[in-house]
């Protein structure tokens, strides 16, 4: 555990419960925000890759406008 990980804890043991349980809730809800997103990202490459697979075709066979800002 990292220092700043033991100092939290630290403060947050001498909360009441009520608010441990709280910061708690935050934490958990976070770390599992944290693994949806990974999952996402993981399963997302594939189709990612994949359209810019058609992109780059499309601007090859010169079925892209250039764009002028």
């Amino acid at each position: 555990m990292t220092k700043p990980l033991e100092q939290a804890i630290a403060r947050v043991k001498q909360l009441p419960e009520t608010e441990q349980d709280a910061i708690a809730a935050l934490i958990l809800e976070e770390l599992e925000d944290e693994a949806r997103w990974d999952k996402a990202f993981a399963q997302s490459h594939d189709v990612l890759a994949e359209l810019a697979g058609a992109a780059l075709a499309e601007d090859q066979a010169g079925l892209c406008d250039t764009l002028s800002l």
